[in-house]
């Protein structure tokens, strides 16, 4: 056995040990140590970069690190095998999807006026915001001699004549400090509960004189990023919204990588655990810390997640996902709380998951199309989801279809020599000068933050440059030569957005011809995907009157530069909206009204999905839609290029 230690940027480190010949990464994911891998350990994306401290790895030279890096020694984690004592530093970019929670700051009007508008349309279409919470104030009579009542009793039926309803339900959780608080309170307290027609069920005791907030935490479990908000279930105000990296990303980029280390031994209570313990656990500790919420005051959890993202939570075998007939365990559950999963809230909480529609299309797109409202609309409208997976809807009030793609994380950074998901250091915006082949960017975090690498939104406007001032070809190969454009050994070309000198990273921020590819692919299966969805009902894009853009791959995409690369289709640009992250604000819908989570249950039911692997045609519109913008350019009249 060897001793391996992992240091860390912030000086901190982790020892473990391993069998000699043992694969770096695999002791990183045993001992838990934060490397991201996208393409699960094949040595094809070059995320996994690691330092050589000290020791002896036998680790097999990749493209991935040039000859400079590799004399320096840097390594590639999933082709590094220990043959000794080793010391190796993890940079903060190997860790970043992880490292970088980010808190919104809700001072900010963008923050707020998506929930804002999501209330005030829900409100238009008749969908009252309320939910079972209640704060319901009771005052009892002391106990005597001749009033020996058991203090469960004594508060069940105080409840009960407050409240209307007969039954009483006072858990567990409640009973062991009732005696207490009823004392300490002179028995004249509020009790926050969950009311229906059935039942009262208490979740807390407070004094008459308490400020009492009731929290609800809405989470959007991203294949990628996961995003929370906590609330104030008795008036919808947001208390703190944060960020962060999906610890599962260790496992793999895409849903198929991360089942198949789940059937591993150990391995499904490693995904759920990443998903748990190390994602959702410490965004709720960095969220009550801002809004001085107490975890145990958060009674009720609402869930946005693809099929594969709900199983993993869940800890249920998701394997029958991915082989035929493509079978989930579930749809649509009540039977998840809190303290089943070990969620660090109170442990009563009922967690509300959005309903899934099939295997590939699931609650995060359900509680999406809520929020788009295009459920509600005569007018036809294409909801797109922008993430690791493509889900697209297509309908009105009458009709809703779907079908899903698989689009690769390529939107959220990943399969992106220099991708990362949308936080400080990402580029989200960017112009090329035509002549001069200088980019002018914006990078989140403000003026002076130094770029680290690109999110989906600047992926977007690159690529559309780079095609737009003629410096790349239809395929995405390099035509044009300049400082900024480079070619490798083998013959690979890549512009260089932000030289090391310039730029927060360890290496130069470019974009290969290896990354235009994976592009193009993504965007591809994206238009690909909505025009089989139109064509299999005798539509064209012309009779759709919106498009409705989710995701949260930054500030918000350019939409001409999207219908530029071919990813959307060429319609006029008012009829593009870009809404956000819609599972989230989706799931937050869910959570603030019992009747919004009635309606995402009946709209998941009422979509029909569509298999495009089993749909004539779908692969010819793939293959066709893998140029720039694509193969038939009359689809696309409006795209021009600058003449040199």
């Amino acid at each position: 056995m060897y001793k391996v230690t992992f240091k860390f940027e912030s000086g901190e480190g982790v020892e473990a040990f391993a069998a000699s010949g043992e694969n770096l990464l695999e002791v990183a994911r045993k001992t838990n140590v934060a490397i991201d891998a996208p393409c699960s350990g094949n040595a094809a994306c070059g995320k996994c970069r690691v330092r050589l401290l000290g020791g002896k790895l036998d680790s097999q030279k990749t493209r991935h690190i040039s000859d400079e890096e590799y004399g320096a020694g840097w390594r590639l984690a999933c082709v590094s095998h220990v043959v000794s004592d080793v010391e190796v530093l993890v940079p903060d970019i190997a860790s970043a999807y992880k490292g970088r929670m980010k808190a919104a700051d809700l001072s900010s009007p963008e923050e707020v006026r998506i929930f804002e508008d999501v209330k005030h349309q829900l409100t238009e279409a008749g969908i009252a915001l309320s939910n079972s919470l209640e704060l319901v104030p009771v005052t009892m009579n002391h106990p005597s001699l001749d009033d020996t009542m058991p203090d469960v009793e004594r508060l069940e039926r105080a409840l009960s004549a407050a409240t209307g309803v007969a039954k009483v339900r006072v858990p567990y959780t409640v009973l062991k400090v009732l005696p207490d608080k009823l004392r300490e309170y002179d028995f004249d307290v509020q009790c926050v509960v969950r009311k229906t027609k059935k039942d009262v069920f208490v979740y807390d005791i407070f004094g008459k004189d308490d400020t009492v907030r009731a929290g609800g935490l809405v989470v959007d479990i991203g294949t990628t990023t996961v995003s929370a908000l906590i609330i104030d279930m008795l008036n919808g105000d947001i208390l703190a919204k944060a960020t962060t990296g999906n610890g599962q990303i260790r496992f793999g980029a895409d849903v198929i990588n991360r089942i198949i280390e789940s059937r591993k031994e150990g391995g499904q209570k490693k995904l759920q655990d990443a998903v748990i313990k190390e994602t959702i656990n410490p965004l709720i500790d960095t969220m009550c810390a801002s809004s001085g919420m107490k975890p145990n005051q958060i009674y009720r959890m609402c869930v946005g997640a693809n099929t594969t993202m709900n199983h993993l939570f869940a800890g249920i075998n998701a394997d029958p996902l991915r082989t035929e007939p493509y079978i989930p365990a579930f749809f649509k559950t009540n039977a998840v709380f809190a303290n089943d999963l070990d969620i660090h809230i109170n442990p009563d909480a009922h967690i509300i998951i959005a309903p899934n529609v099939g295997s590939y299309v699931g609650g995060d797109i359900t509680a999406g199309v809520l929020v788009s409202m295009i459920w509600n609309r005569p007018e036809f409208s294409v909801f797109i989801d922008l993430g690791t997976n493509g889900e697209i809807v297509f309908g009105n009030s009458d009709f809703l279809m779907s079908c899903a793609c698989s689009a690769g994380p390529a939107f959220e950074g990943g399969d992106i020599s220099c991708g990362m998901r949308a936080t400080d250091g990402a580029i989200e915006a960017c112009t090329i000068d035509p002549v001069t082949m200088e980019p002018d960017f914006k990078v989140i975090g403000g003026a002076g933050k130094k770029p680290v690498g690109l999110c989906g939104s600047g992926l977007i406007d690159v690529i559309s440059e780079l095609f737009r001032c003629n410096m790349i070809s239809p395929k995405g190969k390099f035509i044009r030569e300049g400082k900024r454009i480079r070619h490798d050994k083998y013959g690979m070309g890549s512009y260089v957005l932000a030289f090391r000198e310039d730029a927060d990273s360890v290496k130069d921020v470019e974009i290969t011809e290896v990354d235009i590819d994976n592009f193009i692919r993504a965007k591809g299966a994206i238009f690909s995907a909505i025009q089989t969805l139109l064509s299999s009902l005798d539509f064209d894009v012309s009779m759709v009157d919106h498009v409705y853009v989710a995701g949260g791959i930054g500030s918000g995409i350019n939409m001409k530069n999207a219908v530029g690369i071919g990813m959307l289709p060429d319609i006029p640009l008012e009829k593009f909206h870009y809404i956000g992250n819609s599972s989230l604000s989706g799931a937050y819908a869910m959570l603030l009204s019992s009747e919004a989570e009635r309606k995402v249950y009946e709209l998941a039911q009422s979509i029909t999905y569509v298999e495009l692997s089993t749909t004539p045609g779908y692969m010819d519109e793939f293959v066709a839609a893998c140029f720039i913008p694509h193969t038939n350019t009359a689809l696309f009249p409006s795209v021009t290029q600058v003449e040199l």
